[in-house]
């Protein structure tokens, strides 16, 4: 898929296909995530990939996708990593920033290959920590929801360019 496509093309989906995922399409997921620029290079971030039924399950609380979703991605951000070099601006944000431009690459590589997704940043961040097996040096930061898709939802509209973007 060409790069403007695939922008256009990704919408949170919230119903997926109980269909597993290719290894080489996952690989290629987290060689992207991988890809993605960090400050500093540090990299400050941890993903889980979640492919355990029962840990899926808890990462859902409630959710019934999740019943059926063959994987999500788990972005924590690692603040001492980040802090180490940056000091309490990047243990605050750095690591943060860090974790969600790896997310935002994961979302974009699993459409380009034709994957559906969802990214969650609503969550107990103690349960996600329990079901992952996180440490305490970690803090969850987005979780993306990835499989094949069981629904097409209408695209809901967005922001002006006029009203988005302020020239100065």
């Amino acid at each position: 898929m060409e790069f403007f496509e695939t922008l256009h093309a990704r919408q949170s989906v919230r119903a997926y296909q109980a269909r597993a995922l290719e290894p080489e399409k996952i690989e290629a997921i987290l060689r992207a995530a991988n890809a993605a620029p960090s400050a500093g290079n540090k990299q400050a971030y941890q993903i889980f990939a979640v492919q355990a039924r029962a840990a899926l399950q808890k990462l859902g609380d409630g959710r019934t996708y999740f019943d059926v979703l063959p994987l999500a991605l788990v972005f924590c951000a690692h603040p001492a990593r980040s802090g180490e070099r940056f000091g309490e601006r990047g243990a605050k944000f750095y690591c943060v920033q860090d974790a969600t431009i790896a997310c935002a690459y994961a979302q974009l590589a699993a459409t380009a290959l034709g994957l559906a997704s969802v990214w969650l940043g609503r969550f107990d961040e103690e349960l996600v920590c329990r079901a992952i097996g996180a440490g305490d040096d970690l803090l969850p930061i987005a979780i993306l929801a990835i499989g094949y898709a069981a629904e097409t939802p209408e695209r809901k509209p967005r922001r002006t360019l006029d009203d988005l973007v302020k020239h100065v």
